[in-house]
């Protein structure tokens, strides 16, 4: 009876083991989409995520029927559903420090005539995890969800810059490797952005990500844990200078910076 019982659980073991891995591999297909806002067939999700081919074709199809994957008419791709959006926006839409943000970054939005938003790190990546605009800017086809570049734009510069020193580097190393003959580039682009941030409490991007459109940003740490988070101002403005940048946008977005760190002190942020 009891080795019964032994051979019992450790089937129960084994199905369990199975389980978690199927879902752990659920999960690797739905994070390979956001490396790339392209479409993905099952060899390109294989490459990215060392998947087995025979898996990813099951895996693909089941997130297709539970609405996770859409297929992409015409071809043998997919991309994400709507599902998991609004998964992550009803989460975020109950979160306390979305309340407590918000009308502050609406009053910035509105101040300036931008949008503004408040992101956090997802890999070499930004993603907005609460965002406004004004009825006055030329939308950059953005919002709550989107993921942004880390390397390219103010709102990953600042965050980069609000690191550890130790986690900074390895981020850094991270986006050296990752951009290979960029690399010069974009690390010339991270320094100046701290250069900017150590004199100014600001760093700016101007039509690095989009055309025509600027960024700027500060990191925030909100909450008692003292959650690392970065605030940014954005919009689409021809000729754009860095003079107006910190004449007209620095200062309220400094002050907005202030108001969340102030409105979230007591509020557990942790995503």
């Amino acid at each position: 009876m009891e080795a019964s019982l032994q051979n019992s659980q450790m089937l129960t073991d084994i199905e369990d083991d199975d389980t978690m891995l199927t879902v752990r591999r659920g999960i690797e297909v739905i994070r390979a989409f956001q490396a790339s806002r392209a479409a993905l067939g099952n060899i390109d999700i294989v490459r990215r995520t060392d998947i087995p081919k025979a898996s990813v074709s099951r895996i693909t199809s089941t997130l297709v029927a539970l609405g996770f994957l859409v297929r992409v008419p015409g071809t043998r791709k997919f991309q994400i559903g709507t599902r998991p959006l609004s998964i992550g926006q009803a989460y975020l839409e109950a979160s306390p420090m979305t309340r407590l943000v918000t009308p502050i970054m609406q009053s910035l939005a509105d101040e300036l005539g931008v949008s503004s938003a408040l992101a956090t790190r997802a890999g070499l990546q930004m993603l907005y995890v609460a965002y406004r605009k004004s009825e006055r800017i030329a939308t950059l086809r953005l919002g709550v969800g989107s993921l942004l570049p880390l390397d390219v734009t103010s709102v990953g510069r600042a965050y980069l810059w609000g690191l550890e020193p130790a986690e900074r580097e390895q981020v850094i190393e991270q986006i050296r490797i990752a951009s290979g003959p960029k690399a010069e580039q974009r690390l010339k682009g991270i320094s100046d952005a701290f250069a900017d941030l150590q004199n100014y409490g600001v760093c700016m991007s101007i039509v690095e990500y989009q055309p025509d459109a600027f960024g700027v940003a500060v990191p925030v740490r909100l909450g008692p844990s003292r959650t690392l988070m970065t605030l940014n101002a954005g919009a689409v403005l021809e000729d754009v200078t860095r003079e107006y940048l910190l004449d007209v946008i620095r200062q309220p977005l400094l002050r907005a910076a202030k108001k969340i760190e102030q409105a979230c002190q007591n509020t557990n942020c942790r995503l």
